[in-house]
């Protein structure tokens, strides 16, 4: 196992629970999430733990490159932050699950085992938001295609407004308060629905349509 957090207490408390198990073995460790996917790379763990807000390397953009290189590393995030969009974000990386700070080391334990077996290792409170979600997609009718290939949600609309200004994904990031990983992805879900080659295409494309 690899743990990924930029406090060594926290890292040092964490390995001590978890090497006492019979089953887990931490075999390394790093503070951000460039260290954590160099250390992924070298020591192919069956398991990260990953921390989400570590300075110097976002841990939401570390498990979405960890997974492109290793898809069969499973990587559970553990973080402070009780948050939806965050929480939604992980998973779209690729994690198996996501677990908050506060957790009980026993439950901890157990919901990481599930995880090596395929599980979802999902904080029961957090769970809930995500059924919630798969039931509000479910009720949702489809738009017209033409709609569907060019509407834009709100979030898509803050970050093409900050792109037609001339804004990088980590100005546009720190903006809004989101992963440049998150952006990313919200750029991504733009050029497609605009059917548009590049950001400052997407961007004129956006202002001809009335869409800006």
């Amino acid at each position: 196992m690899l743990l990924a957090d930029d406090h060594s207490l926290f890292r040092e408390g964490l390995a001590g629970i978890l090497n006492a198990q019979p089953d887990f073995e931490v075999v390394g460790e790093a503070s951000d999430g460039l260290e954590a996917l160099v250390k992924a790379r070298s020591l192919i763990p069956d398991l990260v733990l990953m921390d989400i807000g570590m300075p110097g390397g976002d841990g939401l953009e570390a498990t979405w490159r960890v997974k492109q290189e290793l898809p069969g590393v499973t990587i559970v995030v553990l973080t402070v932050r009780d948050d939806e969009e965050k929480l939604f974000a992980a998973i779209k990386a690729g994690a198996q699950g996501y677990l908050l700070k506060d957790i009980h080391a026993r439950t901890m334990v157990e919901m990481l085992r599930g995880a090596v077996r395929g599980e979802a290792a999902i904080t029961p409170g957090l769970a809930g938001c995500l059924l919630e979600e798969f039931r509000r997609l479910s009720q949702h009718t489809p738009a017209a295609p033409e709609k569907e290939a060019t509407g834009l949600t709100h979030r898509e609309q803050e970050v093409l407004c900050l792109v037609a200004e001339g804004d990088f994904d980590k100005v546009i990031a720190e903006k809004l308060y989101l992963s440049v990983y998150t952006v990313k992805g919200h750029m991504r879900n733009i050029l497609a629905k605009l059917h548009a080659r590049n950001r400052h295409d997407a961007a004129r494309l956006a202002r001809d349509r009335g869409l800006l």
